[in-house]
This record gives structure tokens, sequence and C-alpha cells, in this order.
């Protein structure tokens, strides 16, 4: 595990959090229904062919990564396995130069559809996933390799500037190279790593204008290198967030405050004018000011890979940042855009998300059964145990951060040489429940700071916070901090509001509970989806009545009026919902459902009072 002087927090190393429950039970699913099913060597022969096609070369990385993200979690046998064929495989390709592509050597470094430098990419984040979990100096030589050939291949001219290569987008897919070019730096030293990546920076990623001094100049997510046509926006989501990554990853290196300063900016913007109720973003994969617009049914929302690399830069920033606003986003992500993309077998991964209607696989690519976010989204999965703790070392003592809230059993080695190992547990049913009880079980006593996050959404007079029954003040949104000396048996109970709340946008209604969206579901049988309604409240809360489900990780109902028709049934019903995650997951086309409920329009602003009276 890589750590930098800039961090301000660290993952816990690969095998210390065990989760349990739903989080879990998705991984699992994903493992045997996604990583285990696809053919590694079919994926590798796009590279062992020469084979030229536009973008096929990505997948073997993506998988790659994700299966060793998931292998270091479950230490499962038969996917180590799967890895270790794969990744051998792959090392034999490279030729002595370091050439790893799928394009003839007189298309590079472009190739013919302009993805060889993405494709690069994604070996080279394959390889460096493998040789994080094995150590295997062989992975590691053959990055150093790629990485040398790639610079001798493109920079400022006589090579090949990078943005003019890519296949849309003005260079900013092939610009984003740049993170795993980086962290090959910060692994190796290799002067050829910190050129190419120095370059990637100062080019700005993008030939209409430089992306990290566009949103600080004050462009939204959406204008960025726009030309005034629409149609050829070039604001893709996900390749743009991974430079920004790479960004990140360069002031870890330098210290310059204006690499950090430009990723905080761009996420700040990206939270205020994209990111919607369900966490996550993007229409045609492109920024399209969508926090304002999510009401309105939209073609392609919400892609997977967007969702995925959404919350890797939320908790990469958070690791620098220490901002517990971005674990509040990651945990939104997480619990609602996330869950909802896995087909509830495990066997698809949608490519988009949408607010409303059905889910259903994307395109296939490869001549297989395979696309992008089939690929991406298994490593979003990956990412929940390693975003859950982060650990800060300093010399007054460590600090262990609860990002996430999920059942969980967690050992951890504390700094110092003598220093014993922490563990607990995460008893708890939340997101189910608000209540979430951490004891601790290891053998030797341990000093160290846990702080618990504290979610921006938990009314603060509803939060309360006890250790070993001793009541905690809780007066501020954040993190709160617990020092003290941890024993075996200690306890800590914290105690967060679950009150249905309602958010109203653009004469639109949705209902969210912790940090959970709500949907209506077609399969509850309780009318028409679409159907305008009021939802009854009291002060911008609803009161929910908790049922059972066949489908649903979470079932509930609220009052809500239906239709408009006030004469013939004005009195409010009790209307089924479920969690966003469940809605829809088993993707059949007789299925509908929906976040956002049309509310029905009262001109009249009162009561309605019937004719007839009693």
């Amino acid at each position: 595990m890589l750590r930098h002087p800039f961090d301000k927090q660290f993952d816990l190393p690969a095998g210390s959090v065990t989760l349990t429950g739903i989080p879990d039970q998705k991984i699992r699913i994903i493992t045997e229904g996604t990583l285990k099913v696809i053919d590694m060597h079919a994926l590798a022969d796009y590279f062992r062919n020469t084979m030229d096609m536009f973008a096929t070369g990505e997948f073997w990385g993506k998988l790659m990564r994700a299966s060793c993200l998931i292998c270091s979690y479950t230490n499962d046998p038969a996917l180590r396995q799967i890895v270790d064929t794969a990744a051998t495989d792959m090392l034999s390709l490279q030729r002595e130069d370091g050439c790893l592509s799928t394009c003839p050597d007189h298309t590079q470094p472009n190739g013919s559809n302009g993805s060889d430098l993405w494709e690069r990419k994604y070996a080279l984040m394959g390889l460096l996933a493998y040789y994080e979990l094995t150590g295997s100096p062989e992975a590691l030589e053959a990055c150093v390799k790629l990485v040398r050939y790639t610079n001798d291949q493109v920079g400022l001219p006589p090579k090949t500037p990078i943005t003019d290569t890519g296949w849309a987008f003005c260079g900013i897919e092939s610009s984003s190279i740049l993170e795993p070019v980086l962290r090959v730096y910060q692994i190796t030293g290799d002067p050829a790593a910190l050129e190419l990546g120095t370059y990637i920076v100062n080019s700005g990623c993008c030939k209409r204008e430089n992306i990290f001094e566009a949103i600080k100049n004050g462009k939204s997510p959406m204008e960025i290198g726009s030309n005034g046509v629409a149609e050829q926006s070039i604001a893709k989501a996900y390749e743009m967030m991974s430079c920004y990554e790479g960004l990140l990853e360069m002031y870890k290196l330098t210290g310059e405050k204006k690499y950090l300063e430009a990723v905080e900016k761009t996420v700040d913007t990206i939270i205020e004018q994209e990111i919607n109720i369900a966490g996550s973003g993007s229409a045609f994969e492109c920024w399209y000011g969508g926090k304002e617009r999510q009401t309105q049914p939209t073609y392609h929302t919400m892609e997977t890979c967007v969702t995925f690399t959404w919350m890797q830069l939320c908790n990469r920033l958070l690791q620098v940042t220490h901002n517990p606003q971005l674990a509040d986003k990651l945990e939104q992500t997480m619990y609602n855009a996330l869950m909802a993309s896995l087909r509830a077998d495990g066997g698809q991964i949608s490519k988009y998300s949408p607010l409303e209607g059905m889910r259903s696989p994307g395109e296939s690519q490869c001549e297989m059964n395979i696309n992008c976010c089939n690929a991406n989204g298994p490593r979003a999965f990956a990412l929940i145990p390693q975003a859950m703790y982060h650990l800060q070392s300093q010399e007054a003592g460590d600090i262990v951060y609860v990002n996430l809230y999920a059942p969980s059993e967690t050992t951890l080695a504390l700094s110092g040489k003598k220093a014993p190992k922490a563990t607990f547990t995460q008893k708890t049913d939340y997101p189910v429940g608000g209540r979430i009880e951490i004891e601790f079980t290891h053998e030797k006593a341990a000093t160290f700071m846990l702080s618990l996050r504290i979610p921006m959404w938990s009314a603060l007079d509803r939060v309360k916070a006890t250790v070993n029954g001793e009541q905690l003040k809780v007066d501020a949104y954040g993190w709160l901090p617990i020092t003290r000396e941890w024993k075996a048996g200690d306890k800590i109970t914290l105690e967060l509001d679950m009150r249905g709340r309602l958010v109203e946008q653009n004469n639109y209604q949705a209902i969210v509970r912790g940090p959970v969206t709500l949907a209506r579901d077609s399969r509850f049988g309780d009318g028409f989806v679409d159907e305008t309604s009021e939802v009854e409240h009291k002060d911008g809360y609803v009161e929910l009545t908790p049922v059972g489900s066949d489908f649903a990780w979470m079932a509930f109902t609220a009052p809500m009026k239906l239709g408009t028709d006030l004469e013939g049934s004005g009195e409010a019903k009790q209307v089924h919902l479920c969690d966003f995650g469940s809605a829809g997951n088993t993707w059949e086309r007789s299925v509908r459902y929906r976040v956002w409920l049309p509310k029905t329009l009262n001109v009249m602003r009162s009561p309605y009072v019937p004719y007839n009276r009693p």
C-alpha cells in the first residue's frame, strides 16, 4: 500500500475489513456471476493478435484490477488462479521494447480508432493491481517498460502531442493515463514516468482548453471544452474525473497546492451541479447540469463507469483533505446508484441506471456479453471494504476514521513497532436501521482516536452516541473524535435519524431515508407508478411504515393522495416504496419503478372541502 506525505488518511491494508450482510453478498455474487465467468484469455487476444479495434483493450485491465481487488478481500483461491493465469498470459505478450498495445506500430500512439493510449492505461492499471496483490517484480517491470515506451512516443513535437490523440474528446480520454503513469513513478522513481506525467499535466489534457484551469476560472463541468455545439460536447464525465485523479497523484508527489485546489474546486462544482439524488450523474456519459434537470426523464443517465469513478475520486480526495462531506457523498452513491446497477442475480451490471423506468444491459462489446460498465462496476463494489475506514498515523497517536457504516469485522495494525492490533466489529443492520454498535474484541488494550462520521442528513438533535453507556456530546456534523484506551468489551453506540425526508424539486417529490433514496415499484401492485401524487408530511418529514417484501432489501409505505380526483379518492392511502437499489432489480420489461413522483397541482392552495359535509 502506497503512502504519500500529503495524504492525511490511508485505506487500511487489504484483508483488514470483512463485510457481512448485503454489501458482502453483492461482492460475492459479482465474483461468481461476472469475474469467474469472463474469459480473460480471450480479452488478451486483442493484444495478442494486434486487432486494432475500438477500445477493446480496456476490458482486460478493468477486469484484472477488479479481480485483484476482490481477491485481496475474499482470498478466493479460484479467483486467485484466474488472476495469476491472466497476468502470466499478458506478461508474455509484451515486446522487449516495452510495447503492449492492440495497435500496429505504424498507427501508434493513437491506433486506427483513437483508443491506443486509453487501452494502455488499463493494461497498466491491471498489471499494477497484480503487483499490489502479489508483489510480482515481473508485473512492475512490465509497467515501467510500457511507460518508457509510451514516453518515447508521446510529448511535445516531434513526439505526438497527447491532445492530438483520442477518439472524440480532444485528448481527455488519452490523458487519463496520467494516474497509472504517476503511480509507476511513486513506486519505482523511474524518470520516464515523471517526465510523461509532468508533460500530461502541463498539456491540460485537452486540445480545446486546459481542463484543470477551466473550473477554477468559473466554468461548469458541462462547459469544459465547449465549442458552442451541444452535439460536440467533450465534457466526458468518467474520463475527465480520471484526469483529476491523476492530478491528485501529482499533488501527492509535489505538494503543489494549485493541483489540490483544482481537484477540490472541480469536485465541489460537480456536487453542486451534477450529482443527483441517487449519488451519480451524466447523460450520454457527459456532464449536462444534471442536478437541476434530474426530474426530467433523460436518455442514458447515470453510467456505471461514472458512478464508480465518482466514488473513487471522493475516496481519494477524502484521504488528502479529511473532508467528511466526501464520505457522505461516497455513502450516498454506494447505497443508491451502485446498488442499483447490479441485477439481482449478479450476472449483469447495467450500463445506465435511470431514476425511472427500467434497467437493462448495455450493448455487448468484444463479441462477448460484456461492456465497459460490466468491467468497471466490480471495481466499485471492491472499493467498499477499502473505503470503510481510513487510518491516520501521527506523533500524537493513531486516528481511525469510520467513513462508512455496514456490518463488518475489522483488524488493523496500529503504528509503532510494539503497538498492538485493534480488532472491532460493527454490529448493525444499517441502513435498514439507524443503530450502529462498534464493539472492541482485541486482547491487548490499545490507545487511539476513533472518529465517527456524523452525516449531514441526520438531524443533530436526533443523533445519540455513547461509550459504554456514557453519553457523548454531539453538536456538529462531520467527525466525532473519541480518544481513549480501548479494551475488549468496550462498546460505542451511535444512533442516527432515519425518518423519511421529503425532497421537492421542479414540482416533483422524492423520499429519502437515511442515506437511501426510495422508489415506487410496480411489483408492489398498488397503482400506476407514474401517477401524480401528493406526499403527506409534517415539516418535511414523512411517516414511513416498514413492511415486508419478497424482492426488496428495504420496503416501506408512505401516505399519499394519488391522482387528481379529490371527490372520489381524496383520502391519503399507504403507497409502497423500496430502496432504489432494489427497484426494478430483475430487469424484467414488465416492471417499472420511479424515484421522482409528479406532484399534483392544487390551484386552490387550501385543503379540499367536500360539498356533502357530514
